[in-house]
């Protein structure tokens, strides 16, 4: 447990302050080159963690005090060695080209993989920053949902990872289809598979293109990702892509769609545009309790057919938040310092910018957007509960969610819809793994996987709160607020990476763009002692 120190706690009260008052204008970034991997230590002949509780992310009650043997990168042993509540042995002393490390009472538990990610590099989000927050976060493998339509540098970034020639998550790239006709977007897929992406990501597609993509997808042994536009729901919903061969959608956009009863599309206002973002984001506030209620013979029929054919959700509950509490969003503790200015620039208020869609944002709308996420929480844990799978994404550095931070929030939001901490677990480690098709190789702790692990000192369990790197606010007995938790080591690949470090580059990259962009938070669209921007 660190003591918060009593100089952080009105420093970080008048940043958020500032912070929530703050709205200034998106910029545009440009393509930024990621730095040679700098940090971690290994792998080595031989890694012990010795002392650990294990939570293996199969969904079994933890156990320990355990030993985890790791060789080069891969885990070769997972053992008990003592009996709870008492001391465990003391750990082997480490021979030359070995490491030992004592993680007595702390808690172990598969690298998380987070199933919707946009990988790039601009001003707005450098690669080294939030790769940084997402290793820091315990994120060891993240899935590229389209970076920006540009193949060549995320299989570039792939590539690099894989080597651990960068300070990076594993990287599965489901590339980005935009071609004119079915034949061009078959090609299009075969193109994916010769250059080694991992699959293919859909949005706003025609029938016939969703159907070339899904079938050739299929010939060429790829999965499917599909976030089912508003635009293009009218023709297709979730299921019929599903039974093309659909292997996960995002979000929910498509799901309550094809629950509809007394309607064939939603009930738009008749004067809504969808390039109006507020009407876009507004109106799905409102979608899902005009679809068949819960446990209908409609919303029955409709989930157990998606299980039947063994479908995935990623619902990021995380990336709209802000839509039904938008003040508690804007002043997370975490902004001040861990947002860049760039990316707390983008997340105003804007016409031109995605996701930016505060216009007027109601007290009406935040509440339909209360009782929207109470369906669609009620959808998602019951498609659990009758054996379908959910995999945890986050799709950051949109809308005030930013990386690592946001991936932990989605832990919450799946605890509030239902799930036990057991199964949130299991749904960020195997059953992102499974959705990826790598669970031969990671999303549980046992002999065989490669070393893809996390290491936190307090129980997550207990209060999810305790993964976010700021950590989760505790009374001692002592009546002193101290602060417990925060991630202590990510080990990826067998390379132990220090979390801890990793937040403190991400504190002094913020610290320095603020310095050179003269940034000052409270100060709405304008640079010290500068004109409005």
């Amino acid at each position: 447990m660190r003591p918060l120190h009593r100089s952080f706690v009105p420093a970080l009260m008048t940043a958020l302050a500032a912070l929530c008052l703050s709205a200034p204008v998106r910029p545009q970034g440009r393509l930024l080159p990621i730095p040679p991997r700098a940090e971690g230590d290994g792998p080595f002949a031989r890694l012990v963690l010795h002392g650990a509780v294990v939570i293996d992310g199969t969904g079994a009650i933890p156990f320990g005090p355990a030993q985890i043997v790791i060789e080069k990168n891969r885990i070769t042993q997972v053992r008990a060695i003592g009996t709870p509540g008492l001391p465990p042995p003391p750990p082997p002393v480490a021979r030359p080209s070995e490491k030992v490390i004592d993680v007595t009472g702390m808690y172990v538990m598969p690298g998380f993989v987070d199933a919707h990610e946009h990988v790039g590099s601009s001003e707005t989000k450098p690669g080294d920053y939030f790769y940084r927050l997402l290793m820091a976060h315990g994120v060891t493998s993240v899935r590229d949902v389209g970076s920006g339509g540009d193949l060549s540098w995320a299989l570039d970034q792939k590539q690099k990872s894989a080597q651990n020639a960068i300070t990076a998550p594993r990287i599965f790239e489901y590339a980005t289809v935009n071609a004119p006709t079915p034949d061009a977007a078959r090609e299009f897929v075969r193109t994916v598979k010769e250059r080694g992406g991992d699959g293919i990501k859909m949005f706003g597609l025609a029938p016939s293109i969703y159907a070339a993509v899904l079938d050739e997808a299929k010939k060429q042994g790829l999965r499917t990702a599909c976030h089912l536009a508003q635009n293009a729901v009218a023709r297709n919903t979730i299921l019929d892509l599903a039974r093309m061969g659909l292997t996960t959608m995002e979000h929910w956009y498509g799901l309550p769609e094809a629950l509809l009863e007394r309607s064939t599309i939603q009930d738009w206002p008749v004067d809504a545009l969808y390039g109006n973002e507020q009407d876009r984001f507004g109106q799905a506030g409102r979608l899902w309790k005009q679809a068949a209620p819960p446990y209908s013979e409609k919303w029955n029929q409709v989930m157990n057919e998606l299980i039947r054919l063994d479908f995935t959700l990623v619902p990021t509950l995380t990336i709209y938040e802000a839509s039904r509490d938008l003040m508690a969003a804007r002043c997370a503790e975490w902004h001040a310092l861990y947002t860049l200015p760039k990316l707390w620039e983008s997340f105003a208020p804007n016409r031109r910018a995605h996701g930016s869609y505060w216009y007027y944002w109601t007290t009406r709308d935040e509440i339909e957007w209360k009782r929207n996420y109470q369906l669609w929480m009620t959808f998602v844990n019951e498609y659990k509960n009758r054996g379908g799978r959910v995999a945890v994404g986050a799709d950051s550095g949109f809308i005030y969610s930013i990386f690592g931070f946001g991936f932990i929030r989605e832990f919450e939001m799946l605890q509030e819809a239902g799930f036990h901490p057991l199964e949130v677990v299991r749904a960020a480690t195997l059953k992102g793994a499974e959705a990826l098709g790598i669970e031969r190789d990671l999303g549980t702790v046992e002999a065989g996987k490669l070393a893809d692990l996390v290491v936190v000192p307090a129980n997550p369990l207990e209060n999810f709160k305790v993964l976010y790197g700021t950590g989760a606010i505790r009374l001692s007995d002592a009546n002193e607020v101290i602060r417990v938790g925060g991630i202590s080591y990510t080990i990826k690949d067998g390379i132990v990476y220090d979390a801890r470090k990793l937040l403190a580059d991400v504190r002094r990259m913020v610290v320095d763009a603020a310095a050179e962009e003269k940034f000052e938070w409270g100060q709405p669209g304008t640079k010290k002692g500068g004109s409005g921007k």
